[in-house]
């Protein structure tokens, strides 16, 4: 760690400028509690980074950014058909997903070539393409930021909720999550319902397996949504919005054609197609922009923070006004400008 102001702009998918105060990077359990004390020691709070592919910086932070980025894979156990992975934070999700897809343990095809760390998956709970992480995750590891306390919580522990979890709510900047426990299965059961996927493995004379949908998913994300390599951006940047159900009849009346989806307590709308209703896609000032191909997607051309959030209020208010409803940003942000 070195003194002065450190720059975040390559750290994060957005590629917005903004510095921290501290920044380190860690590959093992004495490292990050030594960087944990010194941010108790210099009255830091910590900002817990992988790879920058969920966070906004709206602005300077007067913080410790510390990654932890231990990598391993191991097999815990090994039950008939079932097999226990602890895998840890700092891995790639997507060669995880490659790696057990490999070696027959399947059951998170459909996660495929989601852009973020192991340790990341957990926080807002990955899903996509009718899939959610919560139900291969058995327990998850970490170090409570406040005293360097080591902590396993169980699945119900975590509270996984759509695009949700503790970890965005009372856990939120308290902990460093450092491995994960997966239970994965060795009998193929793809989930192939999700109309966008029903789709693409349509016309297949045997029934698709989870290498088939493991490829599909890849090309179906390679080809809605942008690579931060060369447009920078955080994926979904807003999360669908999750209506109760006389609200959604209320809405299809008005909307003939509106996507819904079946969704606990209600009925889920699509966050994308709200955005297009309203004129969004393809606007863009400031140095920031919806992208044109896909509304639900927030990219920088060399914006900063405020410019980005701003675009985002504008489009939450939008939609608010049209269609009584108010989308959530999904990325975590930090800074002045949040």
């Amino acid at each position: 760690m070195t003194g002065g102001a450190e720059d975040l702009s390559a750290l994060t998918t957005l590629r917005l400028p903004a510095t921290a105060r501290a920044r380190r990077d860690v590959a093992d359990l004495p490292a990050l509690r030594q960087a944990l004390a010194f941010a108790r020691t210099a009255g830091l709070p910590v900002i817990v980074l992988g790879e920058g592919s969920n966070v906004v910086f709206a602005g300077d932070v007067d913080a410790l950014v510390l990654r932890y980025t231990a990598t391993g894979r191991t097999v815990l156990a090994e039950d008939g058909d079932s097999v226990t992975l602890r895998v840890a934070a700092g891995e790639h999700w997507h060669t995880l997903v490659a790696w057990c897809l490999e070696r027959g343990y399947h059951g998170l095809e459909n996660l495929a070539l989601i852009p973020g760390t192991v340790g990341a998956a957990p926080i807002q709970n990955i899903g996509a393409y009718g899939v959610e992480l919560a139900p291969f995750v058995q327990a998850v590891h970490a170090v409570r930021i406040a005293d360097g306390e080591a902590l396993t919580l169980s699945r119900a522990d975590c509270a996984f909720g759509y695009r949700d979890s503790i970890f965005k709510g009372a856990l939120r900047d308290a902990v460093v999550i450092t491995a994960v426990d997966f239970r994965l299965q060795r009998t193929p059961a793809p989930v192939t319902d999700y109309p966008s996927l029903r789709d693409a493995l349509a016309g297949r004379a045997a029934a698709p397996g989870p290498r088939d949908v493991f490829d599909a998913v890849v090309a179906l994300r390679r080809a809605r949504l942008p690579d931060p390599a060369t447009t920078p951006n955080a994926g979904s940047f807003f999360k669908n919005p999750v209506v109760d159900t006389a609200t959604a009849d209320r809405l299809a009346d008005a909307y003939p054609g509106m996507p819904q989806f079946a969704a606990a307590g209600g009925r889920k709308l699509a966050a994308g197609w709200l955005i297009e209703q309203c004129g969004f896609r393809g606007a863009e000032g400031e140095g920031v922009a919806v992208h044109p191909g896909h509304a639900l997607v927030l990219i920088s051309r060399g914006g900063d923070g405020r410019a980005l959030l701003a675009l985002a209020q504008r489009i939450q208010d939008a939609v608010a006004d049209r269609f009584g409803c108010r989308l959530e940003i999904e990325p975590r942000v930090y800074g002045v400008a949040a």
